[in-house]
């Protein structure tokens, strides 16, 4: 079992979680949508962790494929910024947990990089912040793309219970 902690101050961010071999597979279905939030079901189950190997968030660059554009980054929407259709170039093996499970966390004040119809999209940057004030997550949570809570692979450090 394992525990996150922030970088900074240390504070446990999750409770003791179990890691999965991979991220699971999450239904897009709209129908899979809560009635009331419009949020996915969560891309990792209560209880456990899974590391995402591919780019999440800030920065972005431009697709060079502009005709047939992929998603900005893995689990979420076509991004079509200024400059063109975007792709994450961000960091590599965040820490996917289900938002539940890292209930401390806070959004940054203002609301900052948590812009979103129904929730933030996470696609601006880190969102949540330790009780000491460190931001250390992201959280994607809009009625468009995942359910999910991204921890920082640098502002957060794992403890194995």
């Amino acid at each position: 079992m394992t525990v996150f902690r922030c970088s900074k101050c240390g504070t446990a961010i999750t409770p003791e979680l179990a890691e999965l071999a991979a991220i699971p597979d999450v239904s897009d279905d709209e129908r899979d949508r809560d009635k009331e939030t419009r949020r996915a079901p969560s891309t990792v189950p209560r209880g456990h962790y899974a590391i995402d190997p591919e780019p999440w968030g800030p920065p972005y660059v431009t697709q060079d494929d502009q005709e047939d554009p992929k998603p900005a980054q893995s689990r979420g929407p076509v991004v079509c910024r200024e400059e063109g259709f975007v792709i994450s170039a961000g960091s590599r093996h965040t820490v996917l947990v289900h938002p539940d499970d890292a209930a401390g966390l806070q959004p940054l004040p203002n609301w900052e990089n948590s812009k979103g119809c129904c929730g933030p999209t996470g696609d601006e940057g880190h969102n949540r912040a330790c009780p000491c004030g460190a931001p250390v997550a992201t959280l994607a949570a809009d009625c468009f793309g995942p359910f999910e809570l991204h921890l920082d692979p640098v502002r957060t450090y794992a403890l194995s219970q």
